[in-house]
């Protein structure tokens, strides 16, 4: 593990870029960029434009390690190249960002109010990949749409047996059990959560490391316990659908909560903009997006 990205997820000011929209997202990804589904007619076209659009914000001046310590990439982007470089060589090497790398392989049907990882059978070879593309930690989410105590129980131990493969193959895993923002009983489903959270890290050594990536909590600094387990590196909050405005509204009232946000990141952002206007506007959201995150 390079303990110097270890040092800056663990401790530096700023946020993590989630850039790792995959294959049933990314068309929705391109509509908000301005880019219509009648731009490309297939698979590998649609990958090219989303990485076409991912480069634009990486290399752009205020995608900056002062405020943006790492960002999620999907598998497609780690394989892919910025400037000749692999992607996460360039994130690390030219921005001093740290990568990662989304795992999961999409969402089971819903059953017992949650939504479970489909399964992912190649994971060990992906992780030896991502290890070679000097990959730091991966990511991989689940849904919970329901207060179900059995559903949100398979949801986080699914989580955690997926997260100690990762950490047997050297890298940290972010544990992504999102509870859905528009849940009737967002608040009951948490409760149960950190419970199972807690009952999952109790079966980890000290020395065994991971991240959690949760929805804002409808209780205002709700996690602050977790955030002290000596397992857990690092709490980070998706955005989950509200707006820009909502979550950063919502993340400036969680302590030591940081962000870890794809569409209020890139909220804004088209590809018929200037280069100045482009990078005018994902300033602008950086900018915010990072206050939020430091409170």
């Amino acid at each position: 593990m390079n303990t110097k990205q270890l040092d800056q997820i663990r401790s530096g000011k700023g946020f993590i870029a989630a850039l790792d929209q995959s294959g049933g997202s990314t068309p929705k990804a391109l509509q908000q960029y301005g880019v219509q589904e009648s731009s490309y007619s297939n698979d590998e076209e649609m990958f090219e434009l989303v990485h076409e659009m991912r480069t634009r914000i990486i290399k752009s001046p205020a995608f900056d390690s002062r405020y943006i310590i790492g960002a999620i990439l999907f598998e497609n982007t780690m394989d892919r190249t910025i400037d000749e470089q692999f992607t996460a060589d360039y994130l690390w090497e030219k921005k001093g960002i740290v990568p990662f790398l989304k795992v999961d392989k999409g969402l089971a049907e819903l059953e017992d109010g949650v939504q479970l990882m489909k399964p992912i059978p190649d994971l060990n070879e992906l992780l030896k990949r991502a290890g070679k593309r000097n990959i730091f930690g991966t990511k991989m989410r689940s849904v919970i749409k329901e207060a179900n105590a059995a559903g949100i129980k398979k949801v986080v131990e699914q989580q955690f047996s997926i997260g100690k493969q990762v950490l047997d193959m050297g890298l940290v895993p972010i544990i992504e059990p999102e509870v859905d923002i528009y849940s009737e009983d967002k608040a009951a489903s948490e409760k149960i959560l950190k419970d199972e959270i807690f009952a999952q890290l109790s079966t980890l050594s000290q020395d065994e490391k991971v991240m959690l990536k949760l929805s804002i909590p409808t209780e205002d600094n709700f996690y602050s316990e977790l955030m002290e387990q000596p397992q857990v590196i690092r709490i980070v909050a998706l955005s989950g659908g509200y707006t820009q405005k909502e979550a950063n509204d919502k993340l400036e009232r969680n302590q030591g909560l940081i962000a870890s946000f794809s569409r209020a990141l890139s909220q804004g952002l088209n590809v018929n903009q200037t280069d100045d206007e482009f990078n005018a506007m994902l300033s602008k959201s950086i900018q915010n997006i990072y206050k939020a995150s430091i409170t």
